[in-house]
């Protein structure tokens, strides 16, 4: 039986991963020690997954360790050395907000943790896949410098521009406001690409950008979607920070994505990075998604209106997937926006 690692197997991409590489018969080794509710509150804890990923998925095995402990994460991989066949990595402290108040607990999250990770699976399983959950915020704000034009709803790049079809991984990641969040990614990123590059290893980063569904536990500094739904089902007060509120954003399907994951752990490559995200499949703006959302809920939400952005938010972002489409062609989009809200809505209602 195929062993699969999972980290962060109790959030949304990660218990997603769990779920579907257990339906393929593969034995699950999941880690999550829940700082999600340290980092956003017991609303956001992700202590109910874990319980039904224990109790409902068949070889699912579960440990509370902190993945900044390098020795807990050496002795696990130990543990299974010569079994593990690939490493899914998704745990991270994923706000912006929350990394400026505490730069060194996001710092060695996000960046020690994966360079433990990694060192461990050099050590004890160096051919297995090893998959990284990067972000588009690697980028900093240079999506900032794009030629934009406002429309009535949304910013939009300027029509025949390079990145129209979306931003590719051709865009610098120098000379840029990455956030604090980005600058902790961005060096997990550059680790999991030199594993590859440097040893030999096949690792990949996919650079995100929204990713969401139904599982979410969305909170108003991470889960734009989820949280949204939340507050217009609710009747919890929304705030929306800068730009108007046209900033745009894509959004994809957690099943989507770890269906990518999947193609890309069936045919791997070294050092390989991704753009991932709704791409123009699947994509809005906060005021395109008040709408629908309040279409779909059929309840109005309450929202007030903050100027100040949040710093090195972006404007304007829809990810370029082409590359990945062309090295992996069967990878297609199961999930559009209107289906992404509807099952959202679903899950906050219900």
């Amino acid at each position: 039986m195929r062993t699969v690692v999972v980290t962060g197997s109790a959030g949304l991409i990660g218990s997603e991963t769990v779920k579907r590489f257990a339906q393929d018969g593969a034995r699950v080794i999941g880690i999550d020690n829940d700082m999600r509710a340290q980092f956003f509150g017991a609303e956001a804890s992700t202590g109910k997954t874990r319980d039904l990923l224990v109790q409902q998925i068949r070889g699912y095995e579960h440990h509370g360790l902190d993945i900044r402990d390098a020795s807990a994460v050496l002795d696990l991989f130990k543990e299974h050395s010569g079994r593990i066949d690939a490493i899914v990595h998704t745990a991270a402290q994923p706000s912006h907000d929350w990394a400026a108040r505490d730069p060194q607990i996001d710092f060695t999250v996000n960046a020690n943790g994966t360079l433990n990770l990694l060192e461990a699976a050099r050590k004890y399983c160096p051919e297995a896949p090893f998959v990284f959950t990067s972000t588009n915020k690697v980028y900093g704000d240079t999506p900032n410098r794009l030629p934009l034009q406002e429309l009535e709803m949304r910013w939009e790049i300027e029509a025949g521009h390079e990145y129209e079809p979306g931003i590719s991984e051709t865009m610098s990641i120098d000379y840029t406001k990455h956030s604090l969040f980005g600058a902790s990614k961005t060096a997990a990123d550059i680790l999991v690409q030199e594993y590859g590059r440097y040893f030999g290893m096949p690792t990949v980063c996919f650079r995100g950008g929204c990713l969401t569904g139904p599982a979410h536990a969305g909170t108003e500094l991470h889960g734009f979607l989820s949280y949204l739904m939340i507050c217009t089902v609710t009747r919890r007060p929304y705030r929306v920070f800068g730009y108007k509120g046209k900033q745009v954003r894509d959004n994809i399907h957690s099943f989507d994505l770890v269906e990518a994951f999947a193609e890309f752990i069936r045919a791997p490559r070294a050092g390989e990075v991704y753009n991932i995200g709704g791409s123009r499949h699947s994509n809005c703006s906060m005021l395109e998604a008040i709408d629908l959302g309040e279409e779909i809920s059929g309840r109005k939400l309450t929202w007030n209106y903050e100027e100040t952005n949040r710093v090195g938010d972006h404007i304007w972002w829809i990810g370029d997937v082409r590359k990945f489409q062309q090295h992996y062609p069967n990878w297609k989009f199961r999930y559009g926006l209107r289906e992404i809200m509807e099952e959202i809505h679903r899950a906050v209602a219900g």
